[in-house]
């Protein structure tokens, strides 16, 4: 009993320096670097808008008000993102002590630009192809501008919900909630005229993702921690610290390392996930701006160009020579991708598409030369083309050759090089929304990760181990082209560092993170299908 007591007693101590250094005002030096950098990336975002939109020609003010109207949404999700997936990334290296709260709040946002900046928006469009295709090539309608609404509102009031009650909820879960919950409501209220609902395919890949990460999270930073024991002989480091010094340099470097590389490659997994919706809202609102990529250059349109002569060859020799299509190709195209089923015309179909892409890239020889009346249409083809060929490469169904399937691969990658584009000033908006969020938010998930996952205090091998692991798992997931969550995969790899020390956990949190990590997703997913069908009876 008295072990205890003292335990309890010392944990008690700690908490009280921990809280005393958490509600310590930010220094003059820190508040003016983070006001200047704060005014640059500004300056930059408004700037590059401005310029974008002043090529675009835009006469009426709808569009501008309603690209704010959705920007402040969608950047409005990154914002409380940073107020749960960040938080966690700066947890282990608080409770430490390594760096004061302060600096390791503005470091992980730095850490997270960089993420965001050296990305390539693949994890962006591999969430954004779980949308109904129908609502993605019309998303400047009234039902795809509900979409996006009644997602991102569904995600947000989520998000802030949990993170109100301190609990590490996932924003990649409550987003992919949020677009099972639209697509399913798409499907009901208007299956009579034949659109989709989901890529279910696409949906169990990024559902695997989600629910597996974590469990390789418990486990391998259970395993990485009494690897460390056997093989690294430093006392220290499976200590709890005794006060709220900063611990020994080796240490210290140890966890600043593990707090930089979990910030890195948060904002280069979560980070994109509101990009690719932000990339919808842009080519709804503004379609001659963004809808293509405007800085690729001749010598690469040169490229797509001849690409797409080889593709228009190789299609043709899986074409009957008497074939002749009865309907519009693209939508032909489009009904492939809805079902997944192979037709008679599908083939011919896409040869069509691929066709008359090319002349109409022949003839304006850029994309940005493509009359603005016109730009909207040839991104649609664009996107349809590449969506089918995904589904084909991934097909038995279709009889490519090894040769062919490469050939058609290489022009996917050039069609995708003018469609899911991400432009620098979207990463710096996601990046500064995230920053100020984590700024905001930080304190309610940093005390749940740090004291209320496990009985004992967090030792530096065990915050160091969670962290490695997270870099690890997010840095395998983004070469997949995979969303997964960086809350549940450090929190579930701190639980895991705590039941292989012997430390003990906390059932009480445990039983929170877990409901949550099972209900967030349905919830988010009713909660933003009934959002859509408001908001389409107003549309």
């Amino acid at each position: 009993m008295a072990d205890m007591a003292t335990a309890a007693e010392a944990l008690s101590e700690r908490a009280t320096l921990l809280d005393r250094k958490m509600k310590r005002s930010p220094s003059r030096t820190g508040i003016a670097v983070f006001l200047l950098a704060l005014a640059a990336s500004l300056a930059f975002i408004v700037f590059h808008v401005a310029r974008d939109l002043d090529t675009a020609a835009v006469t009426s003010s709808s569009p501008y008000l309603l690209l704010a109207l959705a920007l402040v949404i969608a950047l409005g999700f990154e914002f409380v993102n940073g107020f749960h997936d960040t938080a966690n990334a700066v947890a282990a290296v608080i409770y430490t002590h390594s760096m004061e709260p302060g600096v390791a709040v503005v470091w992980s946002g730095i850490c997270n630009l960089a993420g965001v900046l050296f990305s390539t928006g693949t994890v962006a469009y591999a969430v954004i192809t779980l949308l109904p295709v129908d609502l993605i090539l019309q998303v400047s309608s009234g039902s795809g501008f509900s979409l996006v609404f009644a997602l991102l509102i569904a995600a947000i009031l989520w998000n802030l919900g949990t993170w109100w009650f301190g609990l590490p909820a996932s924003s990649s879960h409550t987003l992919v909630g949020s677009i099972i919950g639209v697509g399913l409501a798409n499907f009901f209220l208007t299956s009579h005229a034949g659109t989709s609902g989901l890529d279910w395919n696409q949906a169990v890949t990024v559902l695997k993702a989600l629910f597996f990460s974590p469990l390789i999270g418990f486990a391998l930073a259970g395993l990485l921690i009494l690897v460390s024991k056997k093989l690294v002989k430093y006392p220290m480091l499976y200590e709890a610290p005794k006060n709220d010094a900063p611990p020994p340099l080796p240490i210290r470097a140890l966890m600043v390392l593990t707090c930089t590389g979990v910030s890195f490659f948060h904002g280069s997994n979560d980070g994109q996930k509101g990009m690719g919706l932000i990339m919808l809202i842009l080519i709804g609102t503004v379609p001659t701006a963004y809808a293509l990529n405007h800085a690729i250059s001749p010598m690469e349109v040169q490229s797509f160009i001849a690409a797409s002569e080889q593709a228009g060859h190789i299609l043709d020799r899986h074409v009957g020579p008497k074939s002749v299509l009865d309907g519009d190709a693209r939508t032909e195209v489009t009904n492939y991708i809805r079902s997944h089923q192979l037709q008679p015309d599908t083939i011919l179909a896409l040869r069509e598409l691929v066709e008359g892409m090319n002349r109409e890239v022949v003839r304006y020889k850029e994309y940005k030369s493509v009359p603005p009346q016109d730009q909207a249409n040839l991104r649609n083809d664009m996107y349809v083309a590449s969506e089918a060929l995904r589904l084909m490469d991934k097909s038995h169904d279709s009889a490519f050759t090894p040769q062919e399937r490469a050939a058609l691969r290489s022009y996917r990658s050039k069609l995708d090089k003018a469609t899911k584009f991400i432009p620098d000033w979207v990463k710096v908006a996601v990046a500064l929304a995230l920053g100020l969020g984590t700024m905001v938010g930080w304190k309610r998930v940093v005390v749940t990760v740090g004291e209320r996952i496990g009985k004992e205090h967090l030792t530096y091998a065990q915050g160091a181990s969670a962290g490695l692991v997270a870099m690890g798992t997010i840095f395998a997931a983004d070469n997949f082209g995979l969303p997964v969550s960086t809350t549940h995969i450090l929190s579930s790899g701190v639980a895991g560092t705590m039941a292989a020390n012997g430390s003990g956990l906390r059932l009480s949190t445990i039983r929170n993170i877990a409901a949550g990590w099972i209900f967030t997703l349905p919830a988010a997913a009713l909660l933003s299908g009934l959002l859509y069908w408001l908001f389409r009876q107003f549309a």
